[in-house]
């Protein structure tokens, strides 16, 4: 049975959100769903949740699940938005509490948050089956971008790589955030390229060089013959050297401070002061 799949690019945030169903059911899972944030304004905003709540409602679909590949830095994840809006249950790898400790430290958060993952609906274990409908999904973990990255196979045709890989000629995710390695990485990608060479893949992000426009969906063939990062010709030990170099260079992602404190809350914002007021908080000398 193939999935029947609808992507939702974000070019604020270069994010590609996906809407997946089997034909002819209801059930259905957002995957990676983003809340727009005004980072000069300090303003939250939906009109990204709100195209992919149109799409589901025109279609006559049930959201059955809203599905996070891990807790992203770039974008603030807008999955309680729409779970308070067309219901669903939210998932993501159990590893988050993980990422959930590393994180309350540095933003030093409220006393009553918990490390035991339960701001979300379901944690799930690696290689755990469960369905959209009648597809059958298997959750796989893949750290090594974060501790707690996890792919979604449904049925065996199509797999949600989150951030673990790019499109060919862009390469693979940075792994210098707190709990990241390179080593990981890379067997969490040979895992995942050991999979039939016609496997659709589809990348959570997408930058693409000059001259391409955006795409998001490629195949194992296609990443094992010209992945620029790691194609059959590069071994663990150039994986790493490349990888290590290239993150030294890299700055810190623009969303990174206010997309954490809410991605490791399941999508919902801090609680509100005596005034009513969410705010965000800004580790100084941290990052």
């Amino acid at each position: 049975m193939h999935p029947e799949i609808q992507g939702f690019f974000d070019p604020a945030t270069s994010t590609v959100s996906y809407v997946v169903h089997a034909a002819g059911s209801v059930e259905c899972a957002i995957i990676d769903p983003v809340l727009d944030y005004n980072a000069a304004a300090g303003r939250i905003s939906t009109v990204s949740a709100d195209a992919i709540a149109a799409f589901v409602q025109a279609e006559g679909l049930k959201v059955q699940w809203l599905l996070e590949t891990h807790a992203h830095a770039d974008h603030l994840s807008a999955s309680a938005y729409l779970k308070r809006k067309l219901g669903g249950q939210i998932g993501i790898g159990a590893a988050i509490t993980q990422v959930q400790g590393v994180f309350r430290d540095i933003y030093n958060l409220e006393p009553e948050f918990k490390l035991d993952g339960s701001q979300f609906d379901r944690l799930f274990e690696p290689d755990e089956l469960f369905h959209i409908g009648r597809l059958q999904v298997r959750a796989l973990h893949v750290p090594g971008h974060t501790p707690a990255d996890m792919a979604y196979q449904v049925e065996h045709h199509s797999l949600f790589v989150g951030d673990t890989l790019f499109m060919p000629d862009v390469g693979t995710a940075r792994c210098d955030f707190p709990g990241g390695d390179a080593r990981q990485l890379y067997q969490s990608i040979k895992r995942l390229l050991a999979l039939p060479e016609s496997t659709r893949l589809f990348m959570c992000h997408d930058y693409p060089p000059a001259g391409r426009e955006a795409c998001w969906s490629t195949t194992v063939g296609e990443q094992r013959a010209k992945n620029i990062h790691v194609n059959d010709s590069i071994d663990l030990a150039g994986f790493v050297g490349m990888r290590t170099a290239r993150d030294a260079t890299l700055g810190v992602p623009a969303l990174l401070i206010p997309a954490i404190q809410v991605n490791i809350r399941a999508g919902n914002l801090p609680p509100a002061d005596d005034s009513g007021l969410c705010s965000l908080k800004i580790p100084l000398n941290r990052f």
